[in-house]
């Protein structure tokens, strides 16, 4: 059943969040400070508490689609030579399309939910191994903070009117990222390579809420 329109006080608080958040990345230049801000979990709390279901195995698969949606921008944009935004675009709503066909034929249970946990922690793990670190250029966005925060906003507002549409694969859209991989788009390695740490460093996160939403609840 989708809820897009429904609006209440956590989706509020998220365009604040996400918004400060993304600006943040736009304007620091080091690449690995962008990396490392990029992934701090505050979006995806604010997130999940707007979205209000309970956290389960579309909430994991969303760690390989947002893997799929930076490693996408990347080869598109430095491997095949897309310009950054239409490769940013192909990218999110490739992550929209596959999140919404995806719902409806994830099996429930708690052994399904466990082997999403370890298929993600071995992906990870692949992933490093595999994209060794590299030096990459910084780049600060030269535009005002006043132009750009606004831009933001209306990324984040549009993105709240579907989250019923995505359900649980909305707390790791990256709406962040969509603005972040903009402003990184120098340093995309450094970006992608630092999702895999993000999954194996978060996984513990969504594991212990797993385990205690149904004697907590989502508000802890």
């Amino acid at each position: 059943m989708i809820t897009s329109l429904s609006v209440g006080i956590w989706d509020y608080l998220l365009i604040v969040v996400a918004s400060i958040h993304g600006t943040a990345i736009a304007y620091l230049p080091s690449p690995r400070v962008k990396a490392w801000l990029l992934c701090l979990p505050t979006t995806f709390s604010v997130s999940f508490l707007a979205l209000g279901q309970p956290l389960g195995i579309s909430n994991i698969l969303s760690l390989v689609l947002l893997l799929l949606f930076t490693n996408g921008v990347r080869v598109l944009h430095i491997r095949w030579n897309v310009a950054i935004i239409p490769a940013i675009v192909i990218c999110a709503l490739g992550y929209c399309v596959a999140g919404s066909l995806l719902i409806p034929l994830l099996p429930s249970g708690a052994g399904m939910f466990w082997a999403a946990c370890v298929l993600v922690f071995l992906l990870a793990v692949v992933m490093l191994r595999f994209q060794p670190s590299r030096e990459e250029c910084g780049h600060r966005s030269p535009l005002p903070v006043m132009v750009k925060f606004p831009i933001i906003v209306v990324v984040i507002v549009l993105l709240i009117m579907i989250k019923g549409w995505l359900q649980g694969f909305m707390t790791l859209f990256p709406m962040v990222g969509v603005v972040g991989a903009y402003e990184a788009r120098s340093c995309l390695w450094t970006i992608s390579r630092q999702i895999p740490i993000f999954m194996i460093l978060f996984l513990p996160m969504l594991i212990t809420m797993y385990l205690t939403q149904s004697s907590l609840g989502p508000m802890g």
